[in-house]
């Protein structure tokens, strides 16, 4: 990345567009399921798929990462939740974010994916779209960021947020509208507190995230119930 561009960037905007660069480079080292061989240039060229730019696997992506990894990847994986409308990458990063909220419950130092969530693949230059899509907002939260409140950054703090953040990340798999952008942001801000040992935005997201899913049952359950008195009064 160019160090002009970087040094207008915050810092975890810049590691997210350090990280999408290396994948890149790499992408063809890749490029292949385990066990297939890797197609050579000229077929790459042709191939439909290779044409739309190139592709990661979020094991790759996994193993690129450094012990920032709980907290980039989360933020990676929720940014596409984040905006509205978008569809694709949310249905495929909603699964591994579960997983990860899980694994910090259970106070695991070090982020892993089963084989089946590793070889999930992404279109990098999909995923760099959204982090310019977003950027001015990370760059917002950047200013704001300082550590404080850093016991809820790491150890059985974080395990507590792990275990709440299930609940934003399980609405991110249900495949209906309203559904994912907000606990999206929610996640994604939260994970900008892990990068920058923030406990207060880990909370802010954890809370917007949680008030929006309990929204939406709130919103649900009177539904059903509305409908219930319009059945039960047209009997």
């Amino acid at each position: 990345m160019d160090s002009a561009a970087a040094g207008k960037r915050g810092a975890v905007t810049a590691l997210l567009a350090d990280t999408l660069d290396r994948l890149a480079q790499a992408a063809p080292s890749f490029s292949a399921a385990p066990g297939e061989e890797r197609p050579s240039q000229a077929e790459a060229t042709a191939s439909p798929d290779q044409a739309t730019g190139p592709r990661a696997t979020l094991g790759a992506l996994l193993d690129d990462l450094d012990e920032r990894a709980f907290g980039l990847m989360l933020l990676l994986l929720a940014l596409p939740c984040c905006v509205p409308f978008l569809w694709g990458i949310p249905q495929i990063v909603a699964l591994p974010m579960l997983a990860l909220a899980g694994q910090l419950a259970a106070g695991r130092q070090d982020p892993w994916l089963p084989t089946v969530l590793r070889t999930r693949d992404f279109n990098i230059d999909d995923m760099r779209s959204v982090v310019s899509r977003v950027e001015r907002y990370l760059g917002w939260l950047e200013r704001f960021a300082a550590r404080r409140l850093e016991g809820l950054t790491h150890g059985r703090g974080a395990q507590i947020i792990g275990a709440l953040l299930l609940i934003p990340t399980a609405s991110i798999l249900v495949p209906l509208p309203s559904t994912n952008t907000i606990p999206g942001i929610g996640v994604a801000i939260a994970a900008v507190g892990f990068l920058e040992r923030d406990g207060l935005l880990v909370l802010l997201g954890l809370v917007i995230g949680l008030l929006w899913v309990a929204l939406l049952l709130f919103v649900g359950v009177e539904a059903i119930s509305l409908l219930k008195d319009m059945i039960l009064g047209a009997d």
